[in-house]
């Protein structure tokens, strides 16, 4: 069973969200999980995983990703060297939280600057 954070919402939605992350990149049990836990840092998730993973949120929960930019958080999938030589100027890579995908479904939009804020 994961461990999970005693401050964590007990909301139908996040363990809606939990259950889905679970599924899709796999939750660790030796890891206490919080809002503060980054998917892309601390859970490893990355290319296809994390592009399958947003596509996921976007159908189960309606979510409007028009400002999410998947380079911010997340190295691209595939071995394409100019690909990944084009995303390694973009620098080091934003946490993108639970707590981040969690306001973002609540509020049905991915909003950047209020989710990083």
């Amino acid at each position: 069973m994961m461990k999970l954070a005693a401050d964590l919402p007990d909301t139908h939605t996040l363990r809606e969200l939990m259950q889905l992350l679970h599924e899709e990149i796999g939750l660790p049990e030796h890891k206490t999980i919080s809002l503060r836990t980054s998917i892309n840092g601390d859970l490893g998730c990355n290319g296809s995983d994390a592009q399958h993973l947003m596509e996921t949120l976007e159908e189960r929960f309606g979510l409007e990703l028009a400002d999410y930019d998947a380079y911010r958080y997340f190295q691209p999938a595939g071995n394409d060297p100019h690909f990944k030589r084009s995303a390694k100027g973009r620098g080091d890579k934003v946490p993108l939280t639970i707590g981040m995908l969690y306001a973002a479904i609540q509020s049905g939009q991915w909003d950047t600057r209020t989710l990083e804020g």
